[in-house]
């Protein structure tokens, strides 16, 4: 008896709803408010059951799989399902896009327009993360550009057509490269679309090389690593709260989740000579993006550039041949994942008082919201990696995972680790800098009003003189406590994350390892190409 196509439902369901939306008789946004919110909660419930009682975290091949025929000339098939690197992801995209929606109940402009493009974004993350089929695979990452450019541009901030286009060129430009390399693993021996089989396949390593860096310009970018990075603060600067907390929440994972899928585990033999660039890739986004966001006077931008750091130890983890060192950077997506959207939405909240994001416009604020302070305090903390929550677990992780590597020199661990740690140096520097210059520092007496840049969603946004800061409403509060109890639960219990997807961390480094002792040699070598191990020590 075929099973019931779970995974197939969960991601039409929002497809579907965002159909419906168009013919909706509501002028004011209410109803649509209600009836999207409605429709992405309960595809949340319904990919938790269904993944409570189907999914058996010590397999590691792809489960719940629904395959059909889509268009069976070219043999293309609708072919999905989840294994341990992409269940995670899945549920992080429900919980971050429902909260998101349930953020942005202040829409008052094009409201069925607005709500349309979430619940289409909705499918097409969910489908980026459980396509089985390359080209299926492909056609969800460029779907998730269109609402994404759309709700920057019409719902942003003064610069907002800039930062939309400036992104949807960055990644469409990128994404070329995934549709190359598919096509080429996929016409490689015998002909098949379906990933499980491209990554079973025995690719000369020549070819692995050249699909390795193709594919990690295009993950690279999407993950904003350093150089390809600058999209990511001018789109967070001027998105919208509920944007930002997807774009921060969950499209830099996807970015994480394809070079996990691809490069490490279909082209392992090429992933042997790119780990140290990565290793180091990630270094240098450690620190650049930590310094970076302590230059900014924009709050988003700070937290932008915060996102950029906190990705790097997700490259360091990829490049540890480590199991623990691996954990620790899909716990890490997991962890920003839920942090970031946390921050990102009380900068929103913070905003929707202020209306502005420029932190020497602001300061004092913490008496008359009190419950905004500590949320946003309790935010800061998570991501300056405090004992006791979900960024201290991964990070320590990741560093542990690779200083105890034994593939890499012992001089090439030190100065990695030591440069990385400069990083967790400055993360509170500027973080606790953002909370003193937004909440203490000059009375909210002497703000601006002038507001320049504010990105709002309706039409008011100047900060009127006789402005009354009201705390957080118990909507906000909500939101906030969703992204923050999972924070501390995973904290200060990781296994509730890692139990899921250890089995197949595990098998993808164990495999990664294994081509690393295999030692094959390039066809542009005039000579044996030397492991890793030796080009590092």
């Amino acid at each position: 008896m075929q099973h019931f196509p779970w995974i197939t439902t969960i991601i039409l369901l929002p497809l579907v709803g965002a159909s419906i939306i168009p013919i909706l008789p509501d002028k004011e946004g209410k109803t649509i408010r209600w009836f999207s919110f409605g429709v992405a909660i309960t595809d949340f419930i319904l990919m938790v059951y269904a993944f409570w009682r189907n999914y058996q975290p010590q397999g590691i091949g792809f489960q719940m799989v629904d395959t059909f025929s889509w268009i069976p000339q070219l043999g293309l098939n609708w072919s999905v399902g989840v294994d341990g690197i992409s269940i995670w992801l899945v549920l992080l995209s429900g919980l971050v896009t429902t909260l998101a929606l349930f953020a942005a109940w202040q829409v008052d402009y094009k409201p069925k327009l607005f709500y349309f493009l979430m619940l289409v974004l909705y499918s097409a993350q969910i489908g980026v993360f459980t396509a089985k089929d390359i080209i299926l695979f492909f056609l969800m990452w460029e779907i998730e550009l269109v609402p994404v450019y759309l709700l920057i541009s019409i719902w942003g901030g003064a610069k907002r057509r800039y930062a939309a286009t400036k992104f949807l060129l960055y990644t469409a430009v990128a994404s070329i490269f995934i549709l190359i390399a598919g096509l080429a693993m996929a016409f490689y021996g015998e002909t098949s679309f379906d990933i499980a089989d491209l990554t079973s396949k025995d690719y000369p390593l020549t070819l692995q090389l050249f699909l390795y860096a193709g594919l990690l310009v295009a993950f690279g970018t999407k993950l904003a690593v350093f150089p390809l990075h600058t999209w990511l603060p001018d789109a967070h600067g001027e998105a919208s709260a509920p944007v930002s907390m997807i774009l921060a929440g969950v499209l830099l994972k996807m970015g994480g989740y394809g070079i996990a899928r691809f490069n490490l585990e279909a082209l392992s033999d090429a992933h042997v000579y790119f780990a140290p660039v990565l290793a180091i890739l990630g270094v240098i986004n450690i620190i650049y993006g930590a310094c970076s966001s302590f230059a900014q006077s924009n709050m988003k931008r700070r937290l932008a550039y915060s996102s950029i750091s906190h990705m790097g130890f997700v490259l360091l983890g990829f490049a540890s041949f480590s199991d623990l060192g691996m954990s620790g950077a899909i716990l890490q997506m997991i962890s920003h994942g839920l942090i970031a959207a946390g921050l990102f939405y009380l900068a929103g909240v913070t905003y929707d008082r202020t209306h502005t994001m420029a932190m020497d416009q602001m300061g004092g604020i913490a008496r008359s919201m009190p419950k905004t302070f500590a949320l946003f305090t309790a935010a800061a903390m998570a991501s300056l990696a405090l004992p006791g929550m979900s960024g201290f677990a991964s990070e320590l992780s990741v560093f542990v995972g690779f200083t105890t590597s034994d593939i890499y020199s012992d001089s090439f661990r030190t100065v990695t680790v030591l440069l990385a740690a400069v990083g967790l140096i400055l993360t509170p520097i500027y973080l606790l800098s953002m909370l003193r210059q937004v909440f203490y520092g000059r009375p909210v007496a002497e703000m601006l009003s002038e507001n320049e840049g504010a990105n709002c969603f309706g039409n008011s946004c100047a900060l009127q003189p006789e402005t009354v800061f009201v705390d957080a409403k118990p909507r906000e509060i909500f939101v906030a406590l969703c992204f923050l109890v999972p924070v501390i639960g995973v904290g200060l219990y990781p296994k509730l994350c890692t139990s899921i997807y250890d089995a197949k961390t595990v098998a993808i480094n164990s495999e990664v390892r294994q081509s690393f002792a295999s030692e094959k040699t390039p066809a542009f070598a005039t000579k044996p190409a030397p492991k890793l191990a030796e080009l590092v020590k």
